[in-house]
């Protein structure tokens, strides 16, 4: 009998659980929180669950969960179309300089990032006055942004034009990569920024007063749904695609603002920046057909891998990143990890490492190496290799990619 790659959870009640966790740890608390959400009673087939799983807010971190006719907004989240972007240049290693500092700066002077002054007018991370190619985009983001306000006041209430094209904190990057033939390839990650976490919250909340409405008991408050048919899960759908239409233009301008400023600069010489480029959400939901049936299918921390479909799964800032192929399979429900995933929490890796640690984790690597970060410090993220090896029936390498320059917010 042939083995397969995952393995399989049967909960007493509920839906099974197929996990590509083979060779990984998954602790106890993401167990328990996948097999919370297997119980709901509109889960289709399975769950699947990718390699980097582990404990998320709302729902599971790769947790891949297709519905029908209900959608769970805290298992979006509220980095509602976050992802990652890479273009492979026509430079190649040789045309880099020895000293990389002056192109980090480069980068960080083009995309504002990071977060100061609580998010306030002088936050070095939004526009204070948005370049013309921010202006042109929201220009067509603006009417239906418009709308979903009208209808909801308070998903105006914050930051939105400010925030396009800009990077965030956390986890959010930006890198400059070579690939296994010496070319340099720019790559980042980055979602909806705060507009998606307001639009994110305020259905997460409406959700949950819905259950109180209905009197539905759920076994975690984050699980509130939204049933197809009703106002809100009409409002939802529409409000989440444009986040997702936000996020994958909020990437695209910050990729054209780095290659311009590089460009611009004189520390390279010229070239070319579309030879192959992936531009792909990890955090969303999308109606798709599996298995004959037309279904919600929500990716949380987890990318799209049809067949052919090309995808970036990233490692920590001190590991390699990977260029995938998507094999297409039907099991996963045509999904694949969204990076090593998380080791341990944020706290927990400030409270293990010391900067000392984060120095030589990231040795030979021009970024941030202060105590700020160390919560983003490779050892506080699983092996991308043993990632890789449990969803080798997943997606196919296409390049291996070694960052040599990272900017955090």
């Amino acid at each position: 009998m042939a083995t397969t790659a995952y393995e399989v959870f049967a909960p007493e009640h509920g839906a099974p659980i197929k996990a590509w966790t083979r060779g990984v740890p998954v602790e106890a608390e993401a167990k328990q929180q996948l097999l919370n959400i297997a119980s709901l009673p509109f889960i289709y087939r399975w769950i699947a669950v990718m390699p980097d799983v582990h404990l998320g807010k709302g729902a599971t971190v790769g947790s891949v969960i297709p519905t029908k006719k209900a959608i769970i907004p805290a298992a979006v989240g509220v980095d509602i179309g976050c992802g990652m972007m890479a273009v492979r240049t026509s430079l190649n290693a040789r045309d880099l300089p020895d000293d990389l500092h002056a192109l980090r700066s480069t980068i960080e002077r083009a995309v504002p990032h990071g977060r100061t002054d609580k998010g306030g007018r002088n936050d070095r991370g939004a526009w204070r006055t948005p370049p013309n190619a921010q202006l042109d985009v929201w220009s067509k983001l603006e009417a239906k942004y418009a709308e979903l306000v009208t209808k909801h006041p308070r998903l105006g209430k914050g930051n939105d034009l400010n925030h396009l094209g800009t990077l965030g904190t956390g986890n959010h990057f930006i890198e400059v990569s070579l690939d296994e033939e010496q070319n340099v390839w720019f790559v980042l990650h980055s979602g909806s920024r705060g507009v998606g976490n307001r639009i994110g919250t305020f259905f997460i909340e409406l959700a949950k007063k819905d259950m109180q409405k209905f009197m539905i008991n759920l076994p975690d408050r984050d699980l509130a749904y939204l049933p197809e048919g009703t106002d809100h899960f009409n409002d939802y759908v529409q409000t989440v695609h444009w986040a997702q239409s936000y996020a994958m233009s909020n990437r695209e301008l910050m990729m054209d603002a780095i290659i311009d400023a590089v460009r611009a600069s004189n520390l390279l010489p010229p070239f070319n920046a579309n030879a192959e480029v992936v531009n792909c959400h990890h955090n969303y939901v999308a109606i798709e057909e599996h298995y004959g049936e037309r279904v919600f299918v929500t990716r949380k921390g987890a990318v799209r891998a049809g067949k052919n479909d090309l995808g970036i799964i990233p490692g920590s800032m001190g590991a390699k990143s990977f260029i995938v192929r998507g094999k297409g399979n039907p099991e996963s429900f045509e999904s694949c990890s969204h990076g090593a995933g998380r080791a341990m929490s944020r706290t927990e890796a400030k409270r293990r490492f010391t900067l000392d640690d984060h120095v030589k984790a990231t040795e030979g690597i021009e970024c941030r190496k202060d105590a700020d970060v160390i919560d983003e410090t490779p050892a506080a993220y699983k092996s991308i290799d043993a990632v890789m090896a449990a969803q080798s029936d997943l997606v196919d390498i296409v390049h291996t990619l070694k960052q040599l320059v990272v900017v955090k917010g």
